[in-house]
Parts: C-alpha cells; structure tokens; sequence
C-alpha cells in the first residue's frame, strides 16, 4: 500500500532565499530511491519558513529503507544548512471509503 511522507521543515528566515537550490539537489537523489512515487514541495502562504514536502512511497518499507539510506554519510544532503530545526516526520496511509 502506498504511503504519503510529510516532511515539515522549518528555514532559517536568512536560508529563504538559498532553500530552493538545496531542496531542489536534495529530490534529485530522493526521486531515484527505489519505491519513490511522487514529490510535492509546499511552503505556507503566510510564513516562507514554513516549508512541507509531501512525498508518496510504494510502501512504508520503502519509505523507511529511504530514510535509514538519509543517516549514512552516502545519503547525507545540505538540507540542514538551510533549518532552523530539525524536520518533523509524519507517515499517513489512506483511509478507504472517502
């Protein structure tokens, strides 16, 4: 069953202007993770450090494998050059019936 990934990030309000170009070389390696469906990035209308990915993985397996693969030094990215604090995690499936 697929799964949909928030990942809530908070910007340094000085890293606004750089966070794009880091997010952006970030998804190159996320969207060639096997299990990788879809990547949406989203910023609050009101607050531009308010920033949520909101990815779809094949399974929480392959979801998780991803984020295990994010702590070695070969899946290491820049996103925490640009935080103000660390991201906040959320797995959500679907409820059917809606």
């Amino acid at each position: 069953m697929a799964i949909v990934s928030l990942l809530e990030l908070t910007l340094r309000r000085e890293a606004v202007a750089d966070a794009p170009a880091v997010i952006r070389e970030t998804l190159v390696a996320t969207r060639a993770f096997d299990g990788f469906l879809d990547v949406q990035v989203t910023v609050d209308a009101t607050d531009p450090t308010h920033v949520v990915l909101i990815e779809t993985w094949e399974s929480l397996e392959h979801d998780a494998a991803y984020r295990v693969w994010r702590a070695t030094p070969e899946g290491a990215s820049n996103l925490g050059s640009v935080l103000a604090s660390p991201p906040v995690l959320t797995k959500l499936t679907t409820l059917d019936g809606f």
